[in-house]
């Protein structure tokens, strides 16, 4: 069935028919790019990054094919692709940045502005409006069906009610979804009475149906009564409102009076069988009435011829009746019971997926409310695991120390007096294979450049958004009240926060490596000499006496047990810190089952059960760990005093002592001064990745404000191109005034072109210059002679000046809008490429998790 088109941008009408609402149009938009690089960014593996991305691409070809070619779709798949995208994509100025442009549906324009359409980076937007299409598509397919069959009258029905609970679904949802005023089409009191039109239209197949099925008559007029309710109530809420275009009140107007005149017409039939021929008469008195109204006044709309005649002629057959059989009195309108109301529509509620075919393109990805609550989980894990190990290193550092106190094992290896104990050759051998003094020497180095980097792009990032922001405070200077769109400084405030927490975190870094080199410096000797081949080390130690009597030792046997138990104790714990490293469990599948059964997730409850759960074995071996080294410590110090006790006290052997208490001490500052460094290092090389992230997003949303920018300028300069550039200027009184004693023209000359003010000032100044040059040359009876042929062809001048038609006009030149400078790819120290960082990842930083506002968006009026 072709489809009749009416006005464009209006609801359409058909004569006689149904009114059907027209679609918005859209501006293109690539849903593809900035989907991928959300998906680059949060998604590890390069398959499942490769499986989405080919997913997002599929969603803005269907886009384009479900706006581009929208009467080829009678199923709503795009609205159902983006209702599933929703959870899982954070649509926002900040973070997935996609402006969507849509045109007022009702709006037909002007002939310089163009269409009225509003322009926001919202999804709940986007979604609204292609609801608003898919309930306009659906009031068009039931216009067009064919009512003199029952399927037509089925399906027009089924789509009446759909288009009714789309349209009743965004008055309930728009206000909270754009978080602003939308365009008239989509307002709450436009989409109600659309909700209410499409409802009678409904209720009024179901009265065509059932006069086609002979129903009871009483049954046809509640329902038809029904119908003019409706069509009644549609009339009243948009009559004194400029919502809807003018031309649908006189269909609703009609189609009220149409429904109530066939409800009196079916009552009067109910009252002939009940024999009150009175009342029969007074109600097609009534239906008349109705009718006639309608044939004067809507006949351009609707056509009731039909019912017209088929009304008078059941009126003209009983009169004649009552007036010769029944004698009945007619009663007063007024008087005439109410016709009851029988409702047998309703609207249809939107419930996803709208398209019975629906296939989730983005199934396989979790939502977002899952991410979020995994990258929850994952903080929470990574503290419970580095709690654990700190409280395991310090209790290995406190060990270290105490056995370097004491020099242990050395003082019970040193017997001789004159050779490098065992304990300091595996320390010094150990050192060594880790690169000795170099390797630290070399990642000292490394960190200040390490450091340089992090800062430039932090600095390059905050650098973008101050430029952006004062470009903005110029533009908001220079157009005041009409630069209407959410200040830059406004916007920014949650990355000019991240920023200050990445300075704080790299001053923290900057502290602490200051620490490390203080400590390096002052162990530097002593780890350079243990560094040294054992002929060297040997000489750098002073000997001492042998005490040869201690060899064999009951309390020196004791220390060696109570060492060796240490030490086992301490391999056990670095096996205990690599299992808590290399327990891994995949939360996502709890939370989604969760989110399944709940439709919420309490991410603090699950967590802490699961944490127990996988970590609570591990937790508790570390505390007896911990407390077994307690013991063991406190009866080493106790062996240790009656081992120095026994031991022969002399000047040589303390000092020699002392030796290997500082290279003992040298070891372990070198253990902890590698380990710190590495750890320093990796913390770098991380922030860099994190920064290019941060950098990356200022990158974004920059370029999202440069194109709304763009746009809003464009805007402005056509509104200011279409303001008067100066007013209109009378012509001068004795212009348009005829001389005294003149006779009139026989046709008045066409009205001259305007000119401006400048333009005649320069025509009576060049005039009076020259006839005070001819009055100046001419002297005596010269004067008189030349006197009236100057004045005539002075004012045959001004008068071809005035009045002639000009072969160019002189046009106030158009004011520009203020074009400011145009971003270009900026010189970025680092290429911000998009990098995947594990949530919660330690010790730097901690997870951002932004909750940006929805900013106001301007409404843009062309």
């Amino acid at each position: 069935t072709r489809r009749r088109r009416t006005g464009k941008g209006s609801p359409k009408v058909r004569r006689g028919a149904a009114v059907s609402v027209a679609l918005k149009k859209a501006s293109e938009v690539d849903l593809a790019k900035p989907l991928c690089k959300f998906i680059q960014q949060s998604y590890p593996g390069a398959e499942a990054q490769a499986e989405h991305c080919r997913a997002a691409e599929e969603l803005s070809r269907l886009r384009k094919s479900a706006l581009g070619r929208p009467l080829d779709k009678h199923e709503s798949s795009y609205y159902d692709q983006l209702c599933s995208i929703e959870p899982k994509f954070p649509f926002s100025e900040n973070q997935v940045c996609v402006t969507f442009t849509w045109k007022d549906a009702f709006d037909k324009g002007s002939l310089f502005g163009g269409s009225a359409k509003l322009a926001l980076a919202n999804l709940g937007y986007e979604k609204t409006c292609v609801l608003f299409n898919c309930g306009a598509l659906a009031s068009q397919i039931a216009a067009e069906q064919n009512l003199d069959n029952d399927e037509g009258l089925k399906a027009a029905a089924k789509h009446y009610q759909f288009a009714s609970g789309a349209f009743q679904h965004i008055k309930d949802t728009v206000l909270s979804a754009l978080n602003r005023e939308p365009t008239v089409d989509i307002s709450p009191d436009t989409v109600g009475t659309l909700s209410l039109i499409m409802l009678a239209q409904a209720q009024e197949v179901f009265f065509l149906k059932a006069t086609r099925d002979k129903m009871k008559d009483g049954i046809i007029a509640k329902l038809a009564n029904q119908a003019a309710d409706y069509y009644g109530d549609a009339y009243k809420q948009c009559q004194y409102k400029d919502t809807l275009p003018k031309e649908v009140f006189p269909v609703l107007a009609a189609k009220h009076c149409i429904m109530q005149a066939n409800a009196e017409y079916h009552q009067s039939i109910l009252a002939k069988q009940q024999k009150k021929f009175g009342e029969e008469i007074g109600r097609l008195q009534h239906a008349a009435d109705l009718v006639k109204t309608v044939a004067s006044r809507y006949d351009e709309y609707i056509n009731v011829k039909d019912l017209v005649d088929k009304i008078n002629r059941a009126l003209a057959a009983a009169k004649k009746d009552n007036d010769f059989i029944y004698h009945d009195r007619v009663p007063d309108l007024k008087d005439l019971e109410p016709i009851g109301k029988a409702s047998l529509v309703k609207s249809t509620p939107v419930v996803v997926p709208l398209s019975q075919k629906f296939s989730d393109l983005f199934e396989k990805m979790v939502p977002l409310q899952v991410q979020q609550s995994v990258s929850v989980y994952n903080q929470r894990k990574a503290d419970l695991v580095n709690r654990s190990i700190a409280q395991m290193r310090e209790a290995t550092n406190l060990a270290n120390g105490v056995l370097a106190s004491l020099n242990l094992p050395a003082a019970i290896e040193d017997v001789s007096g004159d050779t490098v104990p065992q304990s300091i050759l595996n320390k010094s051998k150990s050192m060594i294979e880790q690169g000795g003094i170099q390797t630290v020497d070399q990642l000292i180095k490394d960190l200040p450049e390490l450091l340089q980097r992090n800062k430039e792009i932090l600095d390059e990032s905050l650098r973008l958004l101050d430029e952006e922001e004062a470009t903005d405070n110029d533009l908001r200077t220079k157009f005041k009240e009409r630069w209407q769109r959410t200040p830059s400084s406004e916007l920014y405030k949650p990355l000019r926060a991240e920023g200050a927490n990445y300075h704080n975190i790299l001053n923290k870094a900057m502290q602490a490596d200051g620490q490390v080199k203080k400590r390096y410096q002052t162990h530097r000797d002593t780890i350079a000499l243990l560094c040294k081949p054992e002929a060297e080390l040997n000489a750098a130690i002073p000997s001492a006496n042998p005490a040869k009597t201690l060899q064999g030792n009951e309390v020196v046997n004791v220390l060696r047990t109570l060492l060796a138990s240490l030490d086992e104790v301490k391999k056990e714990r670095e096996q205990l810190e690599n299992d808590l490293k290399s327990v891994n469990f995949d939360m996502t599948n709890k939370f989604l089952t969760a989110l399944a059964q709940d439709g919420a997730i309490n991410e603090e409850a699950i967590s802490v059960t699961e944490l127990d759960r996988i970590y609570g074995n591990y937790t508790q071996k570390v505390q007896e760990s911990l407390k077994k080294q307690e013991e063991l410590l406190k009866n080493i110090q106790n062996a240790h005093q009656d081992f120095s006790k026994m031991k022969q006290s002399n000047n040589e052997s303390n000092l020699r002592e002392e030796v290997l208490k500082n290279l003992a001490v040298a070891n372990d500052n070198f253990v902890e001064l590698v380990a710190n460094l590495k750890e320093g290092t990796k913390f770098y090389n991380e922030l860099t990745e994190i920064l290019l992230k941060f950098q990356n997003k200022c990158s974004d949303i920059i370029f999202a404000r440069k194109t709304e920018r763009d746009e809003l300028l464009k805007d402005l300069q056509q509104s200011i191109a279409r303001e008067p550039s100066a007013p209109s200027i009378p012509l001068p009184t004795y212009q348009t005034t005829p001389a005294a004693g003149s006779k009139p023209a026989a046709s008045p000359a066409p009205t001259p072109a305007p000119r401006t003010m400048v333009v005649n000032t320069c025509c009576r100044i060049s005039g009076l210059k020259i006839l005070g040059l001819y009055l100046r040359t001419l002297k005596g009876s010269v004067i008189s002679l030349f006197l009236q042929i100057t004045i005539t062809s002075v004012f045959q001048l001004r008068y071809a000046l005035f009045f002639l038609p000009p072969h160019r006009y002189c046009q106030m030149p158009v004011p520009m809008g203020y074009n400011p400078y145009m971003y270009g790819q900026y010189n970025l120290p680092y290429a911000p490429s998009p990098v995947y960082q594990t949530p919660g990842q330690p010790p730097y930083p901690p997870p951002q998790q932004p909750g940006y506002p929805f900013p106001q968006q301007p409404y843009y009026q062309q």
